[in-house]
């Protein structure tokens, strides 16, 4: 992926699921490594979504997630991140409404500003809505 966003740097990226984490086998490296890498370039954007498709569906809690949403957020920054729902592959997971209880417990230490640019402001400005 990393090449490919490197031969073409006039085009925006958006890097879905953070990158497809291996949370059920809560293996972090190297995705950690490469997510960190990947967000250095300018043109890629990280999407906060379908991690629960990589949880275990029986298990996975707000804090199963924890690690690799704050990575995501933090290796590509308040500005560069969207959310998404990823429904209706959500349901796999536990549903659309415990992604979204998830998503607001994982969120709920940052400021106004910061939630309204993950959940809706940076959207409105990388798709132009």
């Amino acid at each position: 992926a990393r090449a490919l966003v490197d031969l073409a740097p006039d085009v925006q990226f958006v890097l879905d699921h953070c990158g497809v984490p291996d949370i059920k086998g809560r293996a972090e490296h190297p995705w950690r490594e490469q997510i960190t890498a990947i967000a250095r370039r300018p043109n890629v954007v990280g999407k906060i979504s379908g991690v629960v498709a990589y949880a275990d569906p029986s298990t996975w809690t707000a804090e199963t997630l924890r690690p690799y949403v704050e990575h995501t957020i933090g290796s590509f920054g308040w500005d560069r991140v969207v959310w998404g729902s990823d429904w209706p592959v959500c349901t796999l997971g536990g549903g659309l409404l415990s992604w979204v209880a998830a998503t607001h417990a994982l969120i709920s230490g940052a400021s106004e500003s910061e939630r309204a640019k993950l959940l809706s402001g940076n959207a409105k400005k990388l798709w132009r809505l």
